[in-house]
């Protein structure tokens, strides 16, 4: 099945003041986003992709004419370094359609400009590029093909660590409820559709809420799959950093192709598949607290001994 994903976006809210290139170009360990969000298409076999460019279109088509497998894969140099054998290959198999779909374009336009490489498909998906899961994306496809929809999108929890306050009329506070312990859902990006959207797509248009929220939804052609385990977004600077902290750390949920670092592997090790559950945010917070406990137990290590040094101090003084 083909897979539609959006790389054009500006992503204002990832500036660091000094990359130039689009969102999804963001590094995550040895390669972007984009690449994490490709390989986990590719791991259940979905690789042929079709990429609608914009915003540093140079950076994404840089990036595969020159891409380098030795920075994901094992090796062996020959001859010097003239013969190069890989064990493995990441994007040997890939198809990769790169497309100019506008500067400023929306998402519903970006879709519309690659029409022609998708129309011929019964289905085919679409992604935003810069968000990861471990959904189980077999299911997800199993669930649309046997419904008359004509577009299903993952369906996550409110990723938001805020919570929700009711007030009661005399001003105090009734409940606390944590964001994502609501009823109400997100959209997760990772899309499903049928050619037939096009019928609903106009000029200019935007893909959710032109097209999914006033038109299709109404009549009731939109399926949700609810997924509650792990998901990510990266719209900002400080969830790369927490998307890049996973990974030096080597907990890596979305990384489904590497069984090592998505826990996978290691099924009897509890704590990585509890952290599988987690997001980000929570692992961040998590962390900074394990720290701050041996923190705090070295400090405690380290003025015990230093009492005890001046007592003995103190005694041998008074001996004298």
């Amino acid at each position: 099945m083909k897979v539609v994903l959006f790389c054009g976006g500006l992503g204002m809210r990832m500036r660091d003041g000094v990359s130039t290139a689009p969102k999804p170009m963001a590094m995550v360990g040895e390669r972007p986003l984009l690449w994490h969000v490709m390989r986990y298409y590719a791991h259940f076999g979905h690789t042929d992709f079709v990429l609608c460019l914009g915003y540093g279109a140079s950076a994404v088509k840089d990036f595969f004419l020159h891409y380098d497998e030795t920075r994901s894969n094992d090796f062996v140099i020959e001859n010097g370094t003239h013969d190069v054998k890989l064990f493995s290959t990441d994007i040997s198999d890939w198809r990769i359609t790169l497309v100019d779909t506008g500067l400023h374009s929306q998402i519903g336009e970006r879709l519309r400009r690659v029409r022609r490489f998708v129309d011929g498909e019964t289905m085919f998906m679409a992604n935003y590029a810069d968000v990861l899961t471990n959904a189980p994306l077999p299911e997800m496809i199993t669930r649309f093909e046997a419904s008359n929809a004509l577009a299903c999108l993952l369906a996550v929890p409110p990723q938001s660590s805020h919570h929700v306050v009711d007030i009661g009329e005399d001003g105090l506070i009734t409940q606390v409820t944590p964001m994502r312990d609501l009823r109400q859902w997100e959209n997760g990006g990772y899309f499903l559709l049928r050619p037939a959207i096009f019928d609903h797509l106009s000029e200019g248009e935007d893909l959710v809420e032109d097209v999914l929220m006033r038109r299709l939804v109404p009549q009731s052609q939109v399926l949700a799959y609810p997924y509650k385990g792990y998901w990510s977004p990266a719209d900002t600077v400080k969830e790369r950093a927490q998307l890049e902290e996973m990974y030096q750390r080597g907990t890596c949920p979305w990384m489904i192709w590497d069984r090592e670092r998505s826990g996978m592997g290691t099924s009897a090790d509890s704590t990585v598949h509890a952290e599988i559950q987690l997001g980000p945010s929570r692992l961040s917070r998590d962390l900074r607290a394990e720290q701050m406990k041996k923190y705090s137990t070295a400090r405690i290590r380290l003025m015990t001994g230093m009492f005890t040094f001046m007592c003995m101090l103190t005694a041998l003084t008074s001996l004298r």
